[in-house]
């Protein structure tokens, strides 16, 4: 008998992890680049469904931003094809024209053929490749930015996408654990070169920061902040529930904040308290930042009678004796 290579069973290991006791009988679909990590993870999912009585599809998308990417997707699609995995879908996407940067405009146009795809399949869930380094990453680029608790959080293992539990099986598997499964199981994945152009961010994490990191520290160092992650989400979730109760609590009847009531939050509270109350009242998530919350919370700390704190989504919050309310001279 031929003996699993230990990263096969640890890839595998995980993926049976996520998908054990998923609800309904539709398909699980694995969003696959053609890279070690997603090619990985396709592999082990096409071997673990079955075996819990479930299809295991993949989707690949083509952003059609290199030459010769409508070749590999092809490739990726044909691949599944032998893992046995159905339905297989091809998705091209247009990039040109969306609002942001190319990295951000190429991951928009990616989700949405996702979860338009997991949802014509009727998936019971999406499946991405990322992994511990993916994750590491992540945590860096938001320390690099003063990002609060959320950003230090990283990547959930899982979260909703448009209506599709999006889940993330291999945050705790290294990217040299997905690149030995691979050769282990004769898989020849596709080198982005865009991973490691210097002109996005976080390629030069990837090839810089974290390796000086890992140089000076120890190889430790990726689990400790793919721990970190962990953590945080845990405290993120007990905070969030908290804060949930406390809006309740001072919320007036007509929608207004009540001052003296957000005044007697413990700040961290009081900061999700506003955060969600400013998404209620239709600021994007996407565009709302610190400094808007920080705005609203110096509206009940800092009053000095000032005017009105702006949102995204031409919104301004006033106060108003003991309240804050949406204003109403908002764009």
């Amino acid at each position: 008998m031929a003996v699993l290579a230990p990263p096969v069973a640890a890839i595998r290991v995980a993926v049976r992890r996520a998908l054990t006791d998923l609800p309904g009988d539709g398909p699980v679909l694995v969003a696959c680049s053609g890279g070690a990590d997603s090619l990985a993870l396709a592999a082990a999912t096409a071997f673990v469904a079955p075996r819990l009585g479930r299809r295991a599809g993949l989707v690949t998308v083509d952003h059609g931003l290199q030459e010769g990417s409508a070749d590999r997707a092809a490739e990726v699609a044909a691949v599944a094809g032998e893992l046995g995995m159905a339905p297989v879908e091809l998705v091209r996407v247009k990039v040109a024209g969306r609002p942001g940067g190319p990295e951000a405009a190429a991951r928009e146009a990616r989700y949405e053929a996702l979860a338009d795809a997991a949802v014509r399949s009727g998936a019971v869930a999406l499946l991405t490749g990322h992994t511990r380094d993916d994750q590491a990453e992540t945590v860096l680029l938001a320390l690099a930015r003063g990002a609060g608790p959320r950003g230090l959080a990283g990547m959930p293992a899982r979260r909703d996408l448009g209506g599709v539990p999006l889940l993330r099986p291999l945050l705790g598997i290294s990217r040299e654990q997905t690149r030995a499964a691979c050769a282990a199981l004769g898989l020849k994945p596709w080198v982005d070169p865009h991973n490691s152009d210097p002109a996005y961010t976080r390629a030069r994490v990837r090839s810089d920061v974290l390796p000086a990191l890992v140089r000076a520290l120890g190889p430790a160092v990726l689990d400790g902040l793919a721990r970190t992650a962990r953590l945080v989400a845990e405290d993120n979730a007990a905070l969030d529930e908290i804060a949930g109760a406390a809006l309740t609590t001072v919320r007036h009847p007509d929608g207004a904040l009540s001052v003296p009531g957000l005044a007697a939050l413990a700040p961290a509270v009081r900061g999700r308290v506003l955060h969600a109350w400013a998404r209620e009242l239709g600021a994007p998530p996407g565009a709302l930042c610190h400094r808007h919350v920080a705005a609203l919370d110096a509206l009940v700390t800092a009053w000095r009678g000032q005017g009105p704190a702006y949102l995204p989504g031409g919104l301004c919050v006033q106060r108003r004796a003991d309240r804050l309310r949406l204003g109403q001279d908002n764009a």
